[in-house]
């Protein structure tokens, strides 16, 4: 995947978009370079190493996610305007997967009880 198309909404406000909705309500349309477009719930933004990345919970068209992938991206926000960037480098990729896992743990949850945030 190349660099995503990126258009954010929400059923409110949302923490991890800087305002208060509860994780899982806000949503990101992605555009894949087959053209194929997916919504995404947001798990959260978090920085690791300088970076701010963001994790992706992909909600197929009942808003379910089916498999308990999660995407990981370089996530932006300049002047107000967000942004998305793949990770191309491995090394950088272990690291924001690690940002995550570590996420994960302060939430009290493990990898199979993501459908449990997303409502």
């Amino acid at each position: 995947m190349s660099d995503q198309n990126f258009d954010a909404g929400c059923n409110g406000n949302c923490s991890s978009c800087g305002s208060d909705c509860e994780p899982g309500q806000a949503t990101v349309t992605l555009t894949l370079d087959n053209d194929e477009v997916l919504e995404c719930a947001i798990l959260t933004i978090f920085p690791v190493g300088g970076n701010s990345y963001i994790a992706l919970l992909p909600l197929n068209e009942n808003g379910e996610n089916e498999d308990g992938e999660v995407f990981l991206y370089r996530y932006k926000d300049e002047n107000g305007n967000p942004s998305l960037e793949n990770i191309e480098d491995d090394d950088e990729y272990d690291l924001a997967a690690e940002g995550f896992d570590n996420w994960l743990d302060t939430q009290g949850f493990d990898a199979m009880d993501l459908d449990d945030i997303v409502e």
